[in-house]
């Protein structure tokens, strides 16, 4: 009997203008971890929608293969009764129900309509501690971190009876203690005969767990790698993503640091719902003309509290402290008062905060500026367009027109609109709150293009990273943030990622301590 649990023949699927997927083939083992690998909009994600149903049969071109049998999804129950289980990049949990709640959601334990909770509570119980959760089944989702989130959606899955686990990115949102603990039990889930299948562009999380590798460039497969068999580099699968090999991941640049541009001084803040609780400690940041400072720390150490709440007071209560621009107090008590001030803040979560999704390229590069394409208090249309498409090329936006919708670009395309619509707003001090989250080594080379650009036009730039490799490779200074106090400050000829974590930890003990 063969071994191939899953196999995906000549996969071709369409939207209006871009062939997302071209002739497609895919297989993939009994339990192994297969990586999926690829640039933004290379097909990885259209792909797992197709073999979960979300895009039904008869949308798609080609054959599945599910356990030697054909199969044709109308939608993903259809595919989760097969136990075929995919956990999407943006989490489908419910902040305000408990976890128990969320993982029966729709598969509710009940009978005759009504819901046996003490069964509910049992069955949870026990899936909690399949995953290594340590949580009460009550405990509501809003209360627990991203990484525990991650471990719901599994603890979901496992009670789906799940046979093969599709994850979608699922460290993007992650610290590198909780993409640790993620990976570990993906082995441990192996261990136990689930295959999964893992799409991620963190290579070096690829390389530790993956069985096979395959590579998407341009909705095709370019190839499939046994790592037991071939040699296996980040580079090498980096030349199968993009066509070309990256010799460096962070662009050179001549740095010409002036004088200081932007200040934070005595900067306080508290949350805006548990109004005893300081969530910014006073803090004390500045930036000179022509530099890129990063604010390093572990999730939750309050980086984008912090840039939130400088940003227009769009975080907290309570905020004091002041804001300096060439030496001038300025006031940044609104969003509309900060971005006339020359501030511009790339949120982390661009889906939500960053963009209109239902809307056009277009309307999204020119948001946040709409007086600059305004005559007469209406919009020049003409102006718009030839705006939008300037951005479109100067950042290289793959989208089949600047008139396409936001949503059905990719994650690094659609980050890249995030970042036409705030340079587009001529801002002097640029905020960048997890720039390269979730997306590929090529687009990330290219923003961190645009980033050496603007600290060459004499701009300030603010980098907020989980990713530590980042803030070393792009920044010439670094902030260390831990429990909402600056704890750390190098320049980036004396930083290395030990020295981070070091003033992490040593200053997490004397905070303790006090």
């Amino acid at each position: 009997m063969s071994d191939i649990i899953l196999e995906m023949r000549n996969i071709t699927k369409t939207f209006p203008g871009v062939k997302a997927l071209d002739d497609v083939n895919f297989q993939v083992r009994q339990g192994e971890i297969h990586a999926l690998v690829g640039e933004n909009g290379a097909g990885k994600s259209t792909l797992m929608k197709v073999l979960s149903g979300v895009y039904p049969h008869g949308s798609y071109t080609g054959e599945i293969f599910y356990q030697g049998q054909a199969c044709r999804f109308k939608d993903i129950s259809d595919s989760e009764q097969l136990g075929i289980v995919i956990i999407h990049q943006e989490l489908a949990l419910v902040p305000l129900l408990s976890i128990a709640e969320n993982i029966f959601l729709g598969n509710e334990q009940q009978k005759f309509g009504i819901i046996n909770w003490y069964e509910a509570i049992t069955k949870t119980q026990a899936v909690l501690k399949k995953v290594g959760l340590n949580e009460s089944p009550n405990t509501l989702i809003t209360n627990i971190g991203v990484g525990k989130q991650q471990l719901v959606e599994i603890a979901k899955a496992l009670t789906k009876e799940v046979q093969l686990l599709i994850l979608d990115e699922p460290t993007a949102s992650l610290n590198e203690s909780d993409s640790d603990a993620l990976l570990n039990l993906l082995l441990e889930l192996k261990a136990q005969g689930i295959s999964s299948i893992l799409i991620s562009h963190k290579l070096n999380e690829v390389s530790k767990v993956a069985d096979s590798i395959t590579i998407l460039r341009d909705g095709a497969t370019i190839e499939t790698l046994d790592c037991q068999q071939d040699e296996i580099t980040e580079n090498r699968i980096i030349r199968g993503m993009v066509g070309r090999s990256l010799t460096n991941r962070y662009p050179p640049r001549e740095v010409e640091i002036q004088d200081t541009i932007f200040e934070v001084k005595n900067w306080n803040v508290f949350h805006p719902l548990h109004e005893d609780r300081q969530v910014i400690n006073n803090v004390n940041i500045h930036v000179k003309k022509g530099e890129v400072v990063g604010i390093a720390g572990l999730m939750g150490a309050g980086r984008t509290e912090l840039a939130m709440s400088v940003f227009g007071h769009s975080y907290g209560k309570h905020i004091s402290g002041q804001v300096y621009k060439h030496g001038q107090e300025i006031n940044v008590s609104s969003i509309g008062k900060a971005i006339a001030n020359g501030l511009a803040y790339v949120t982390e979560d661009r889906k939500s905060l960053g963009l209109i999704l239902i809307d056009s390229v277009k309307s999204n590069i020119t948001l946040a500026n709409l007086n600059g394409i305004a005559s007469r208090f209406r919009i020049n249309q003409p102006q718009e367009l030839a705006i939008a498409r300037e951005y479109r090329d100067k950042l290289n936006i793959k989208c089949s027109s600047i008139l396409q919708k936001t949503v059905n670009l990719s994650g690094g395309n659609q980050q890249k609109v995030v970042l036409s619509k705030w340079l587009f707003s001529s801002p002097e001090i640029l905020i960048l709150d997890e720039p390269t989250r979730g997306i590929d080594v090529g687009a990330k080379y290219e923003i961190y293009t645009i980033i050496n650009q603007l600290a060459a036009e004499g701009k300030g730039v603010i980098i907020i990273s989980s990713e530590l490799p980042e803030i070393l490779g792009v920044c010439d200074r670094i902030y260390v943030m831990n429990e909402g106090r600056i704890v750390g400050e190098m320049p980036k000829a004396e930083a290395s990622q030990e020295k981070i974590m070091e003033a992490i930890m040593q200053k997490k003990e004397v905070l303790h301590d006090e």
